[in-house]
C-alpha cells in the first residue's frame, strides 16, 4: 500500500512541475505574439509617418475588411494599441519572474540570481557615468 502512496506523491509531484512549466512556456509565447503585434504596429506608425501621398484618408485592414479612414485618426488608433501592448507585455514580463521562480521552487531548485534586476533610469544613468568620467 505504501507503494502507491509513494507513486502518487511522485505522481503529483512531477504534474505541478508540469503545470507550473506550462504556464511559464504560455506566458513566454504571449509575449512573443504581443511583441510580433507591437512590431508590426510600429511599422505601420512609421510607414505613416513617411507616407508621401497627400490624401488624408488612409486604407486599413481590420481582420478582413478594408477602410478608409483619416490618417490622423489611424495614427492615434494604432498609438492607443501600442500603449495597451506595452501594457500586457510589461504585465506579463513581471508575472513571468514569479512564475519561473516558482517552477524553480517546485523543482527544489535554488532561486535565480539577478533576476529581479532592473534597467537603471535616465538620471541614475548620469550619475554613474559622472562617477565613471572622474
Amino acid at each position: 500500500m505504501e507503494e502507491y502512496e509513494g507513486m502518487d506523491a511522485v505522481l503529483s509531484y512531477l504534474q505541478e512541475v508540469e503545470w507550473k512549466a506550462e504556464d511559464v512556456l504560455v506566458d513566454r509565447r504571449q509575449i512573443v505574439d504581443l511583441d510580433i503585434k507591437r512590431n508590426q504596429n510600429r511599422e505601420a506608425l512609421r510607414a505613416l509617418s513617411t507616407d508621401t501621398d497627400k490624401s488624408e484618408m488612409v486604407t486599413v485592414c481590420f481582420g478582413c475588411m478594408f477602410i478608409n479612414l483619416p490618417k490622423n485618426k489611424t495614427k492615434e488608433m494604432i498609438q492607443r494599441d501600442q500603449e495597451q501592448l506595452d501594457k500586457e507585455i510589461n504585465t506579463l514580463r513581471s508575472q513571468l519572474k514569479g512564475k519561473v521562480n516558482q517552477l524553480y521552487e517546485a523543482q527544489g531548485k535554488p532561486e535565480l540570481k539577478g533576476f529581479h534586476l532592473t534597467a537603471l533610469d535616465p538620471d541614475e544613468m548620469k550619475a554613474m557615468n559622472k562617477v565613471l568620467n572622474e
